[in-house]
């Protein structure tokens, strides 16, 4: 059931804006890579705690801190890498197959995330031995 490894990247959409105030625009299929199936946001999380722990063998994410900021750790068995996610343009195109973890957490940080699939539980890799003998190989 291995998924085609694709790399995890960053992208930026565009701000548009005035004096009134700014505005960003995603659209699935054109700045977002895939058909957005689900939307969650994660948001009141301290600071000292880190969530995620998880890979997938098929779902494919974007995360967007639309407002604050958090780091977001990756693994993909060849490469491990921090990312902040700090402005609501920058867009991380997270997936499936790499390991993630979400941590420190501004106190205002509000993580949005557009899932190409609705949930199922069968579709998470929860535990990294069973993600390195997936995606190790």
């Amino acid at each position: 059931m291995e998924s085609e490894a694709l790399e995890s990247s960053i992208i930026e959409s565009t701000m548009l804006g005035d004096e009134r105030g700014h505005l960003t625009v995603i659209e699935a299929e054109n700045t977002i890579p895939f058909d957005i199936k689900r939307v969650f946001y994660i948001y009141g999380t301290l600071s000292n705690i880190r969530r995620g722990y998880h890979a997938h063998y098929k779902t494919r994410q974007a995360l967007i801190s639309v407002s604050g900021s958090c780091k977001v750790y990756l693994d993909n068995t060849k490469r491990k890498t921090d990312i902040l996610l700090d402005s609501p343009t920058k867009v991380l195109i997270l997936e499936p197959n790499d390991w993630h973890e979400m941590y420190d957490f501004s106190s205002d940080c509000v993580l949005l995330v557009l899932a190409s699939h609705l949930y199922d539980s069968a579709d998470y890799i929860r535990d990294y031995d069973k993600f390195i003998e997936v995606y190790g190989g």
